[in-house]
């Protein structure tokens, strides 16, 4: 839940962006970088790893949302540009101080399974587990990966948000406080980060927000230890167990990893499984001439096969056909120069702004991930 500008000055500053929009991309290098410099150190510019290279290019850092979160609550700039996805900004504007601005430099780049999870939904789906009688035994977690709304309430419901960074520390940390988790809105992360934990997967259920009592009986709830949430990241459920298998056919020897918003029946065929920031180390510590085929975003996996190129290394994507993030995307050279030299001129727009109500328990919530580290 963020505060919207009024429609009058939407319109006004759509139509301003109309005039960047018309204008190739090479051109806004020079523009961007001299309105970088203008705004000094009142500005910062986070970027998040799977944004495309001509925006990422301008990040002051760069990482994945554990990484940036911890930015954003350390940083003293009193503007805070965001080039990631809109739950990213929201948790930026609720680590940061009053003083401070987050500005999403396009609206419209949200998150599919964010937009899974919706607040009216997890709120019914906690009534239906106070009916059964078992609510004061679970611990709800969501992921880094959802509206503030949905933070706020796990803050408010004694619970805490996770990254895949820190997921099992979370999951540690929640069943020293309870008998059962309540995971949303990634059922891969948290199937995945369960299973290494010795959960067996029939202790893990899915709850379906559209199903009668999410499609789960009284019986298949007492049985239950991590009640995963039907959700899911449009680009990591695209790989599947016959790509893994395809790509070690191909390339004999080639070292699999992957994201665990995968499918646990791909996680179960690679290598190894990390977050973004652990899938880089990976790369960054095998020696030279090691191959690897790595299953997630495809802006992210090209950056690493010319980063590593010149130490021997080879990288290729999981599924040739590509795996674009397409919300990630939204966020174009255009957008940011825009945002930017209205920055310049005392304007700022596209600000991120979490309702106070929803900021306090958000921020509960994430304070909570950041000590269980």
């Amino acid at each position: 839940m963020t505060l919207v500008l009024d429609e009058q000055a939407q319109a006004a500053e759509a139509c301003s962006l109309e005039n960047y929009l018309q204008l190739p991309d090479h051109t806004m290098d020079e523009r961007i970088a001299a309105a970088r410099a203008r705004l000094g150190s009142s500005t910062i510019l986070l970027g998040h790893h799977y944004q495309r290279d001509e925006v990422i290019r301008f990040a002051d850092f760069t990482g994945d949302s554990y990484k940036l979160s911890k930015v954003a609550a350390e940083t003293d700039a009193k503007y805070i540009v965001f080039c990631g996805v809109h739950f990213m900004a929201e948790s930026a504007d609720v680590l940061g101080r009053e003083s401070q601005q987050v500005i999403l430099p396009d609206l419209n780049a949200g998150c599919s399974m964010a937009d899974m999870a919706e607040i009216s939904q997890v709120e019914a789906c906690w009534d239906a587990l106070a009916r059964t009688g078992i609510s004061d035994e679970i611990i709800p977690i969501t992921y880094m990966n959802s509206s503030a709304a949905i933070k706020a309430f796990c803050g408010e419901h004694g619970g805490l948000v996770c990254t895949s960074s820190n997921a099992r520390q979370a999951f540690e940390w929640a069943f020293q406080r309870g008998k059962r988790i309540l995971f949303l809105p990634d059922q891969h992360l948290g199937r995945n980060t369960g299973y290494t934990m010795g959960i067996p997967l029939d202790e893990m259920k899915v709850w379906d927000p559209w199903g009668l009592a999410g499609g789960l009986s009284a019986k298949d709830l007492a049985a239950t230890k991590i009640l995963l949430w039907k959700g899911h990241c449009s680009v990591h459920q695209r790989f599947l167990p016959g790509h893994v298998d395809a790509v070690r056919a191909k390339y004999p020897g080639i070292q699999v990893i992957v994201h665990p918003e995968c499918r646990w029946e791909v996680c179960q065929k690679a290598d190894a499984m990390g977050s973004t920031e652990q899938l880089i180390a990976t790369v960054e510590q095998a020696p030279a001439g090691t191959m690897f085929a790595i299953g997630t975003e495809i802006h992210l996996v090209n950056r690493l096969a010319r980063r590593f190129a010149t130490e021997g290394k080879k990288i290729i994507t999981l599924d040739d056909t590509g795996c674009l993030c397409t919300t990630m995307y939204r966020i174009s050279p255009q957008h940011l120069a825009w945002a930017l030299e209205n920055l310049v001129e005392g304007r700022v727009v596209n600000r991120i702004a979490v309702r106070k109500s929803v900021k306090e328990w958000a921020r509960v919530a994430l304070d909570r991930m950041l000590e269980a580290k």
